[in-house]
């Protein structure tokens, strides 16, 4: 198990230091209430005292519940400011102007929610002269279970290079509610929506093989795939260059 005391103190140094070198004012970051959101939000607070964490409800019920629910708690209980950008309206008048170009897959229209909180997390950005902190995981990434353009894009991300077992051990060891511990990870990306349950493959499977490199073999299969297919996620667009 890693030392959660030096990694809590090395991982403010590093956005201290990204201050620093940006000249930004501050830090933002989009609060779900979820357990990456919470980590990042312990970590960006206890590095910059301008740490603002934005609520962005899209449709789904669980927006609304318990995401709100969890969201204030964290903002309540770390002093990190709160705020509220609603998108439902937003998504949904999107999802009218497409239909009259095209017939957008659940696939796509799922995306649409990530794309459209990430351009309000960077509008607020610009505007303030914040950084955006991503909150993706290790084992998130691997499998590539974020949205291109979408969660997928920040300017810098302090948790990275955590699977979520590291995400959990992490939290308990800064004493977080247990109530963000228990809670099942989900994208809130619609009603009823899990993780795992949409990936097929627990976080435990995934963490085992990123931790040794093997895993039952039906897991193994799936982890492959996903990380066959989402490689283009975790790198830079293509570009022309002439020899």
């Amino acid at each position: 198990m890693r030392d959660y005391r030096v990694e809590t103190e090395k991982r403010v140094k590093f956005i201290r230091d990204l201050l620093e070198e940006s000249g930004a004012n501050g830090i933002i970051f989009g609060n779900s209430g979820g357990k990456d959101c919470v980590l990042v939000g312990i970590l960006c607070k206890k590095a910059c005292e301008n740490t603002v964490g934005i609520m962005m409800p899209c449709s789904s019920k669980c927006n609304y519940g318990d995401d709100m629910t969890d969201a204030l708690m964290i903002s309540g209980l770390y002093r990190i400011e709160k705020r509220k950008v609603d998108l439902t309206k937003t998504a949904s008048a999107l999802k009218k102007a497409l239909a009259e170009s095209a017939d957008i897959t659940p696939a796509a229209e799922a995306n649409i929610a990530p794309r459209l909180r990430m351009t309000a997390l960077y509008a607020i950005a610009a505007t303030e002269g914040l950084l955006v902190a991503g909150t993706g995981n290790k084992s998130e990434r691997h499998m590539g279970y974020f949205t291109k353009w979408g969660d997928g894009a920040y300017d810098f991300n302090p948790i990275a290079d955590l699977t979520v077992t590291e995400v959990y051990e992490f939290l308990t060891y800064l004493d977080a509610p247990k109530r963000v511990i228990d809670k099942v990870p989900s994208a809130g990306l619609f009603d009823g929506q899990t993780d795992e349950g949409e990936m097929g493959v627990t976080y435990k499977a995934i963490d085992e093989y990123l931790r040794s490199g093997v895993s039952a073999p039906e897991d193994m299969e799936k982890i492959a795939s996903y990380h066959k297919n989402s490689a283009h996620k975790r790198n830079l667009p293509k570009v022309y260059e002439e020899n």
